[in-house]
């Protein structure tokens, strides 16, 4: 699991963040396992305390379940639930942003469309 992290958000957002990244694109389905808290945290780097809060995150948005003594799997649905979420989370926090910066920079929407069907 590759991660690139950053300097402004605490490292267990942005190991939910990648895992939500890897449910999304289909790395991770529904019922799948998912590496265990020790994996991760020998492969990262980082404390087992930090993967064990970041595992604790999906699980209380009903998006990994705690199999006791069998470690922490993908929850049914998960995949669409985190598509619907990130779609909201986009139109919400990002598109106004981009959709200003299209105006400030005086973009035809027409031209834009034809890129992303070209380069898409």
């Amino acid at each position: 699991m590759q991660i690139n992290w950053n300097d402004r958000d605490p490292i267990y957002r942005q190991l939910r963040d990648r895992i939500v990244e890897l449910i999304l694109d289909g790395v991770f389905s529904d019922g799948d396992s998912l590496p265990s808290v020790r994996q991760i945290a020998n492969e990262q780097r980082i404390n087992p305390i930090t993967v064990s809060k970041a595992f604790q995150l999906l699980v209380e948005d009903h998006l990994v379940e705690k199999r006791r003594g069998l470690g922490m799997f993908v929850g049914d649905g998960a995949g669409e639930k985190l598509a619907g979420l990130e779609k909201e989370r986009f139109l919400k926090e990002e598109w106004p942003v981009i959709a200003g910066k299209i105006n400030r920079l005086g973009l035809d929407a027409r031209l834009l469309l034809a890129q992303l069907e070209t380069d898409g």
